[in-house]
């Protein structure tokens, strides 16, 4: 039996574009809500987008099985993990706002906000505390460079951020590590093409 809330949920699922068929097994995972932002600049009459590469969570372990074969999507060997700034939508926070706030904490930058450009939608298992499947969203927003210096973070940042910086917009979608991000810098550089980006 549905109480409010449960409906509540249900509608707000739908309103994703989440199938019916599918939403009852995401009521049932743990949920997360995320912002980030897509920060461009203009450096030398070159569109700049601004970058991090997360700390590795762990040390890689010795095995002596063999390595499993590369995803679709995976990086090319030898080159960082590149991803665009994001974090957890904090309690009564809006995701605009927490996409400034997500920005400004990983790469050092103050940056205002332009457009939404999508909400991507994954499950992933969780590698730490719990192991739950969860159902994410994370909510993009182009943003234009306001203030600050790329990668001038805070020494408990860098628990999170290794490094923050600065990389030419037309060749973003080949450096960063996940195809989502890969298609949101996509919709900024066209967004960029047909609309511009007045300072």
């Amino acid at each position: 039996m549905w109480n409010a809330r449960g409906s509540e949920s249900r509608k707000r699922l739908g309103s994703w574009g989440i199938p019916d068929t599918v939403s009852a097994k995401v009521r049932a995972m743990a949920r997360e809500i995320s912002a980030g932002g897509v920060v461009l600049r203009e450096i030398s009459g070159v569109w700049q987008v601004a970058l991090i590469e997360p700390q590795k969570s762990e040390p890689k372990k010795e095995s002596r099985k063999p390595a499993p074969a590369p995803a679709k999507t995976a990086r090319p060997r030898g080159r960082a993990i590149l991803g665009l700034p994001k974090g957890l939508v904090d309690a009564g926070e809006k995701p605009e706002a927490a996409a400034v706030r997500e920005v400004r904490e990983e790469t050092g930058i103050v940056a205002e906000p332009v457009t939404k450009l999508c909400d991507n939608k994954y499950v992933y298992v969780r590698t730490w505390g719990d192991g739950k499947r969860v159902f994410k969203i994370v909510s993009f927003y182009l943003m234009r460079y306001v203030s600050g210096e790329i990668d001038d973070l805070k020494r408990e940042m860098r628990i999170e951020v290794r490094r923050a910086l600065w990389v030419p917009l037309a060749d973003a979608s080949k450096q960063l590590a996940y195809s989502n991000e890969r298609k949101v810098v996509r919709q900024a550089q066209e967004y960029l093409e047909t609309k511009g980006f007045a300072p």
